[in-house]
C-alpha cells in the first residue's frame, strides 16, 4: 500500500464514522497498520496500530487523535437533511470508486437515505436499481450482473449531477 492509499484509507474511515457508519476497532487498527507501514507519520498511529485486544476500546480515541494530527477529521453536516445527502453522496462514491458493490450501495442509499427524505426525485434511480436487487430471482433470465451494472449505471449518474460544494 502506498502512502497516498493510506491516508485515502484513513480519511474514508473517518468519514464513514462522521457520516454515521459503524466502522469496527479492527479496520481501525488496520488501517493503522497499514499507514505506519507506508510511512504515514503521526504521533498516534504507532499507538494504533499496537493496540490488543484487551485496548480495542481505545481505538476510536486512538484514530479520531491521528485524524486530527493529519488532518484529515471530517465534520458531519449538522442539518440532517444535508447530512443524508451527505451520506448518500459518500456512498455513491464508494461504489464508483469500486469499494462498495454496487448492490449494497444502493441498498443502502435506499434504507438509509431515500427513506428518510421522501424518495425525493434525484435518488429514484437508484432506489428503482436497489428495488430490482432485492426482487431478482434467478428465473428472470436476468443476470445478477446486470443489474449490478444499472445500479452502478444510477449511482454514477446521482454523482454526475451532484450540486457543487
Amino acid at each position: 500500500m502506498t502512502r497516498d492509499e493510506a491516508l485515502k484509507q484513513l480519511r474514508t474511515l473517518a468519514q464513514a464514522h462522521a457520516l454515521g457508519r459503524h466502522v469496527g476497532s479492527d479496520r481501525l487498527i488496520q488501517a493503522a497498520l497499514d499507514a505506519l507501514l507506508a510511512d504515514v507519520d503521526s504521533p498516534s498511529i504507532p499507538l494504533l496500530a499496537g493496540l490488543g485486544r484487551r485496548e480495542e476500546h481505545e481505538a476510536r480515541e486512538l484514530f479520531d487523535r491521528v485524524a486530527d494530527e493529519l488532518g484529515i477529521g471530517f465534520e458531519a453536516p449538522e442539518d440532517p437533511t444535508v447530512a443524508k445527502w451527505a451520506l448518500a453522496y459518500w456512498l455513491a462514491d464508494q461504489v464508483v470508486e469500486g469499494s462498495l458493490d454496487p448492490a449494497r450501495g444502493a441498498d443502502l442509499i435506499w434504507a438509509e437515505v431515500a427513506m428518510d427524505l421522501g424518495y425525493p426525485d434525484e435518488l429514484q434511480p437508484v432506489v428503482q436499481a436497489a428495488i430490482q436487487l432485492a426482487d431478482w430471482d434467478e428465473n428472470w433470465g436476468i443476470p445478477l450482473e446486470s443489474l449490478k451494472e444499472d445500479a452502478r449505471t444510477a449511482v454514477r449518474e446521482l454523482v454526475r449531477r451532484r450540486p457543487p460544494a
